[in-house]
């Protein structure tokens, strides 16, 4: 029983020394390879142009105003076109900063801002139905599934972007610059 305690305390500690590095490394890789192209297609349906939204960019992220003003996007206001915008850049400039890891808890801050009002879109302004918690069922395209995208961004903002980042580069040539 002590041999059987003992390997169980060494995988312990192994698990802590390269938790530091090995989940926000991992969690970075999650992300690249699940929720990049996600982020960057849906970024993509709602420009034209650098600066032009899309028809499409108003009725996905302001349904019942578009509506309302009968799919009309000269009666859309210079508020929704710069929410448009800022939504299209932030879901191609926050994501990449996360792949490079690049300001990782700053742009996973962003994120976790961004997939809240996402999801608060999706569910009050296009009527999505957002599951629930605790319900034995783990495909609930709302609740369940962002509750592990914000797990992923918790570890970035609490971790960093781990030792393979631009984070680590420009922590090590400031610290050079110190010296």
């Amino acid at each position: 029983m002590n041999r059987l305690l003992s390997l169980y305390h060494s995988a312990v500690n192994s698990a802590d020394r390269h938790g530091d590095w090995l989940l926000p490394t991992a969690a970075r890789l999650v992300f690249a390879a699940v929720l990049f192209a996600y982020f960057w297609a849906s970024a993509a349906t709602k420009l034209d142009g650098l600066f032009t939204p899309s028809m499409g960019s108003y009725a996905q992220i302001f349904p019942k105003v578009f509506e309302a003003v009968g799919y009309d996007v000269g009666q859309m206001g210079l508020w929704h076109r710069l929410v448009v915008l800022a939504g299209a850049w932030a879901e191609y400039v926050l994501p990449l900063l996360i792949v490079l890891g690049l300001l990782t808890r700053l742009a996973a801050l962003g994120m976790v801002g961004f997939v809240l009002v996402q999801s608060l879109t999706d569910i009050v302004g296009h009527g999505a139905g957002s599951g629930a918690w605790f319900d034995r069922a783990s495909d609930a395209l709302i609740l369940d599934q962002r509750a592990f995208w914000m797990l992923l961004f918790l570890v970035l903002i609490t971790k960093g972007a781990g030792p393979f980042s631009a984070d680590r580069l420009l922590a090590g040539t400031t610290s050079r610059l110190a010296a």
